[in-house]
C-alpha cells in the first residue's frame, strides 16, 4: 500500500474515532509499528494529527470538509455565518449554483430564501436543510456515501454533464503554492468536476486555513475565481494572495 493510501485511511479512522493507537493502526494496515510511526509523524508536520503516547488523536476534526456522522460541528460559527453572507451576495434567481460539502456551504444553504434556483449538493445535511424550500430544484447526483458525502464516478460523472454556473466549494487547507486541499482521496474527482464545469468557482474558507496544506490538492488557486472568507484573516495574510493574483473577499 503506497503511503498515500495509508494516510488516508489513518485519517478516516480518526475522523470515526478522534483517537488510534499504533497498535490498533498497524493491525488494520497490517504493516510495522514502525512505518506507521512514521507515517504519524508525517501527518502531525502537515497539522493533520497531534501525536500521543503509544498513538494519535485529531487535531482540528472542524477542518476537513467531511463532518462526523452524527451532527455538523459549530466551531467557527461567527466566521461561517460571516462567509455565509458574502457567498448569498453572489446567488441570484435562477442561478444554477453548486453547494460542495462541509459546514460552511450547509449555512450557506440555511440561510438561502425560498427562492426560483437550482442546488447541485452532494451533502446529505444540505439535502435536508433545503428539501423543504420548494421553490429550490434540488439536484443530487448519485455515488456512495462518505459521512455527510456522496462520492464515487457516478457523482463524478453526473456533474460533468451539468453547467453549473456558480459553486462553492469547500477546503482543509489554503496555500499559495499548493491551493485549496483536503486529506481525503475520495472526494477529489467530484471537487474537481465542479471546478471543472462551473463558470465561477469560489472558495468558501475560514481564516484559520490559510496557509496549510492538506494532502491532496484539488484545484490550483488559479481556478478560483474568488476566495471568500472572514474578517479573521490578517491583512498581510490576504495582501499576499493578492500579490499572488488571487481575489479575496474579506
Amino acid at each position: 500500500m503506497n503511503p498515500i493510501r495509508r494516510y488516508e485511511m489513518i485519517m478516516e479512522v480518526l475522523l470515526n474515532k478522534k483517537d488510534v493507537t499504533v497498535n490498533e493502526l498497524s493491525d488494520r494496515l497490517q504493516v510495522t509499528g514502525k512505518t506507521i510511526r512514521e507515517d504519524l509523524s508525517k501527518l502531525e508536520e502537515q497539522g493533520l494529527i497531534v501525536r500521543v503516547h503509544g498513538g494519535a488523536v485529531l487535531a482540528q476534526s472542524d477542518q476537513f470538509g467531511i463532518l462526523p456522522s452524527k451532527k455538523p460541528l459549530d466551531k467557527y460559527s461567527e466566521e461561517k455565518t460571516e462567509i455565509a453572507l458574502r457567498a448569498l451576495a453572489h446567488i441570484e434567481e435562477d442561478d444554477i449554483v453548486a453547494l460542495d460539502g462541509g459546514s460552511t456551504t450547509l449555512e450557506i444553504a440555511r440561510r438561502l430564501d425560498n427562492i426560483p434556483l437550482t442546488v447541485v449538493t452532494n451533502d446529505v445535511y444540505i439535502i435536508s436543510e433545503l428539501a423543504p424550500k420548494d421553490n429550490i430544484r434540488l439536484v443530487v447526483p448519485g455515488g456512495y456515501r462518505v459521512r455527510n458525502m456522496l462520492a464515487g464516478p457516478e457523482a463524478v460523472s453526473y456533474v460533468q454533464k451539468l453547467n453549473i454556473k456558480k459553486a462553492f466549494l469547500s477546503a482543509t487547507a489554503v496555500h499559495i503554492e499548493n491551493g485549496l486541499s483536503i486529506f481525503t482521496g475520495d472526494l477529489i474527482e467530484f471537487k474537481q468536476a465542479l471546478v471543472s464545469t462551473s463558470r465561477e468557482v469560489f472558495a468558501v474558507v475560514n481564516h484559520h486555513k490559510f496557509g496549510h496544506t492538506a494532502l491532496r490538492t484539488f484545484a490550483s488557486l488559479q481556478e478560483v475565481d474568488a476566495i471568500l472568507t472572514d474578517k479573521g484573516l490578517s491583512s498581510e495574510t490576504a495582501e499576499q494572495f493578492r500579490i499572488a493574483g488571487v481575489t479575496i473577499e474579506c
